[in-house]
């Protein structure tokens, strides 16, 4: 097995089109899935694995920090965009990872034209982003099932503690005065 760098993983979209253009030209079926990827968990890691499991290299498309912000809020990304990307270049299961600022991955993926593409349980097919195109191209699109249990969001709150969790939560919960 060669080894190879996780920031070594990590390409420009021109870079990118250029590699895959090369890889596809071998044979290689390129799958191709997208997200922030914010303090990652067990749960992304799992998903990162099935999605790889449906081609024979991964591409990742990360949210850049101001793509973030514009759609989870100011406060997010907790980790920037150069830590997020070497993160996940650093899984064995991802072949490449690159960045797109827009608030969806359609430019990049109509760019890229993956062979395959991934998204989470939560999206329908026929709302994935990208979908027509990527089928437009003969090529297959997949909604892999979310792992329960496993969230950056619940990570934050629970980091922040109990007294920065609303009063709605708390009571959820069964936290508040009267079980100090």
């Amino acid at each position: 097995m060669t080894y190879c760098s996780s920031r070594s993983k990590i390409k420009s979209r021109s870079q990118l089109k250029h590699l895959l253009q090369h890889l596809r030209s071998e044979g290689r079926r390129i799958v191709f899935t997208n997200g922030c990827f914010d303090l990652l968990h067990p749960g992304h890691i799992r998903y990162l694995e099935k999605a790889r499991a449906e081609g024979d290299l991964l591409v990742v498309a990360l949210n850049s920090d101001s793509s973030v912000r514009r759609i989870k809020g100011a406060e997010r990304p907790i980790q920037n965009e150069d830590e997020r990307s070497e993160v996940i270049a650093g899984l064995q299961c991802v072949d490449f990872v690159t960045l797109f600022d827009e608030e969806t991955p359609f430019e990049i993926i109509d760019e890229l034209l993956p062979d395959v593409l991934v998204k989470g349980g939560d999206w329908p097919i026929d709302q994935i982003v990208g979908r027509e195109t990527v089928e437009a191209h003969d090529g297959k699109v997949i909604s892999i099932a979310f792992e329960t249990g496993h969230s950056t969001s619940n990570i934050i709150k629970r980091i922040k503690g109990p007294e920065q969790r609303s009063v709605g939560e708390e009571a959820r919960r069964g936290i508040g005065a009267s079980n100090d």
